[in-house]
């Protein structure tokens, strides 16, 4: 059976920081629109900040989704599944912000991830965690962690700053339901607030 905790905090915590790879869901308000549901993983990639506070890198990719998600209405999941040793699942619900480079808290946020990549981060997403929760995990499967994939790492280190902002304001304007994303470099953060028609 499931239980409900008032904390990230003992074993959940050990559990939560020692997994490769996490899931996070978010999606828009209302009842239309496309739910989103993004894998994410990397040694040093996220950071349990406190009893109710989480955190991850987010770094560039070709979709907006959960950035675009969180300006709406803040609303996300945070899943992780045991695939090997006893099962298990933990979610932490609760409400988002992306932390952008030129936030005043980004760099302080950012000391929590000592010696990641910076190159190629678009922001940082930090959770306040309201329910933490565990269930049975009996139906996830035993799988073997090998190692990070390091794709993403070389393909950003091919790009320079330039290029990454105008891969963003190609890729990253704006969700597939057209909920602003990024700005377009050149823009300002008013304009970037705007939505824009979503691009097939």
């Amino acid at each position: 059976m499931g239980k409900i905790y008032e904390t990230i905090d003992g074993r959940l915590r050990e559990f939560v920081e020692k997994q490769p790879v996490f899931f996070v869901a978010t999606a828009p308000a209302g009842t239309e629109g496309h739910i989103n549901l993004s894998p994410k993983g990397g040694q040093g990639t996220f950071a349990v900040l406190g009893a109710n506070r989480f955190a991850y890198l987010d770094y560039m990719g070709s979709g907006i989704e959960t950035l675009a998600h969180l300006r709406e209405n803040g609303r996300i999941v945070i899943m992780f599944c045991a695939f090997e040793g006893p099962p298990n699942i933990v979610r932490l619900h609760g409400t988002g912000k992306a932390v952008l480079p030129d936030d005043p808290d980004h760099d302080g946020l950012l000391q929590a991830f000592d010696g990641a990549r910076t190159h190629g981060l678009r922001s940082i997403i930090e959770v306040t965690v309201t329910r933490v929760s565990d269930s049975c995990g009996y139906g996830v499967p035993f799988m073997e962690y090998v190692g990070d994939r390091d794709l993403m790492e070389r393909w950003a280190e091919r790009k320079t700053d330039e290029d990454l902002a105008r891969y963003a304001g190609q890729k990253n304007r704006n969700s597939i339901d057209g909920l602003p994303g990024l700005a377009p470099a050149g823009l300002s953060p008013s304009e970037a607030t705007e939505p824009v028609p979503a691009t097939g």
